[in-house]
């Protein structure tokens, strides 16, 4: 991995960047601050060269010019943010990555933090700083040539603040948050003959740098504990099966946690049900869910979130092999319910169905909340655009909504009911893993939930939000690191204090 910023909080002073960074409204007039530092003939420069290039301030759109005759900087970018109506809808965030696209590797830039309309505060400022961090992430570990040295200079940022100590202190949040967002990229960018059951547990592990209270339990373990839909899955594969559970104890030792799950599928051939080989290379990717929450409870660590916390992670390997599952094979889960194998490609509902029954059995959680990149069928009927949400909870569902909102992590509420459940019913066992074609994504959380009992619940979709991402204005990694910010911002938002 690479992170190709260094970034720096100092209030106004002389020139010290190549670059000036300057936000301007669709009137085109330079804030004062900015005005100041680029110089009195920046306005109308910037104002011929919007219309050569019929530049509209249009939010997060770009323009780069030369800076003027005599100035201390050799470039001016100009990036818009909108009507000043507009600008209470301001995504900082996206503004800061939208910057960064524009920033060249190597390249010392100074941004002016203000609006046309007034300062910008400490929060949209560390808000802008995320931005800037997640757009600069590149993941280039197993690259061994460089086309320009220059593409291995970091480039360097300065904030400039009026207030650069109240900034300092929201952007440690902000660092947390980036961290949170960087390991879970790192975790589902690796490749799996490096990312196995074993070697992601290790780095769960590495957390408890942060206070993070990290348990491994391995083959015996979980043997022992009765996880035999979870075991079931892994048994094909050389490499053992893991579950890892990380506790962050942020509040009182009388506070009830929250709880997330994570589907850890390190590699994913389908097992006996094989995929076809044309893509693959892609099953590395369905671990997404896990990676999130290692990656969430970094950030909640990092961050000293005043909140218990329980991260939860199956970990297998899903591969054809003598010893692997068959269809027609008949497992009994953690909760004493017999499931009747239909389909080894519907392999992470049972290691979920396993680890969601311990985390409610022994922890006893606020909520639980799942994530997985469980069913192609949610791409079908959500794109990449929005995650599929199911819960039991109202309450849940609504927070979780509004936090994706906010965050540009976006859920939408999909159905849960009876009749669906009725479509897992299996002729020789309590349920079958796989009901076919239609409702895919519905009765795949319909048999997690047989496995939460009246614990407050939401299973999280992800296939087509986890993985293979979009280009966006803050991501341009195969693995976006979905879902750190959502539920981070859950977590603050209502369960913290």
């Amino acid at each position: 991995m690479s992170q190709r910023l260094k970034l720096e909080i100092k209030a106004p002073a002389a020139v010290e960047g190549q670059d000036l960074v300057i936000l301007v409204s669709d009137r085109l007039a330079l804030p004062r601050a900015a005005e100041t530092a680029a110089g009195e003939a920046a306005q109308a420069l910037l104002t011929r060269a919007a219309r050569a290039e019929r530049f509209k301030g249009k939010a997060y759109a770009g323009l780069t010019l030369p800076a003027p005759e005599g100035s201390a900087y050799e470039r001016l970018i100009v990036v818009g943010v909108g009507s000043e109506d507009d600008q209470g809808e301001l995504d900082f965030v996206r503004l800061g990555g939208a910057i960064a696209g524009r920033l060249g590797a190597g390249r010392t830039a100074e941004i002016v933090l203000a609006l046309p309309a007034g300062a910008i505060e400490a929060q949209q400022g560390a808000e802008l700083a995320l931005g800037l961090k997640l757009r600069a992430y590149a993941f280039d570990r197993y690259k061994t040539k460089s086309k320009d040295k220059d593409e291995a200079e970091p480039t360097a940022v300065t904030l400039r603040a009026a207030d650069p100590a109240a900034l300092k202190k929201t952007v440690k949040a902000a660092d947390a948050i980036a961290g949170g967002v960087v390991l879970a990229r790192d975790l589902v960018n690796e490749p799996p003959n490096v990312l196995y059951p074993e070697e992601f547990a290790d780095r769960a592990a590495k957390l408890k740098k942060l206070d993070v209270e990290v348990d491994i339990l391995d083959e015996k373990d979980l043997k022992k504990i009765g996880m035999r839909a979870l075991l079931g899955v892994g048994q094909g594969s050389r490499r053992e099966s893991r579950v890892a559970i990380m506790r962050w104890n942020g509040a009182g030792k009388d506070e009830k946690p929250v709880a997330f799950v994570g589907k850890g599928v390190t590699f994913d051939t389908g097992g006996i049900s094989l995929k076809p080989g044309a893509g693959m290379e892609d099953m590395k990717g369905d671990m997404a869910g896990a990676a999130c929450v290692v990656g969430l409870m970094h950030a909640l660590a990092a961050r000293k979130a005043k909140v218990n916390a329980i991260g939860v992670i199956g970990l297998v390997e899903n591969m054809p092999d003598g010893n692997a599952q068959r269809p027609g094979d008949i497992v009994t889960s953690l909760s004493g319910q017999t499931i009747e194998i239909i389909n080894t490609d519907a392999e992470g509902r049972l290691v979920l169905a396993d680890v969601l029954w311990y985390t409610q059995e022994r922890f006893k959680p606020r909520f639980m909340i799942n994530l997985a990149t469980l069913t192609g069928a949610i791409l079908v009927a959500l794109a990449q655009e929005n995650a599929g949400l199911f819960t039991n909870s109202d309450e849940l569902a609504g927070r979780l909504t509004a936090a994706g909102h906010a965050t540009g992590e976006t859920v939408w509420r999909m159905p849960l009911g009876k009749a669906y459940d009725k479509m897992i019913d299996s002729k020789f066992a309590d349920m079958k893993n796989s009901a076919g074609r239609y409702a895919g994504s519905i009765t795949a959380a319909q048999f997690l939930q047989r496995h939460v009992n009246d614990t407050p619940w939401a299973h999280l979709d992800i296939a087509g939000t986890g993985m293979a991402a979009k280009d966006s204005e803050i991501n341009r990694s195969w693995g976006p690191g979905w879902g750190v910010r959502l539920l981070d911002r859950l977590v603050a938002d209502h369960y913290e204090g």
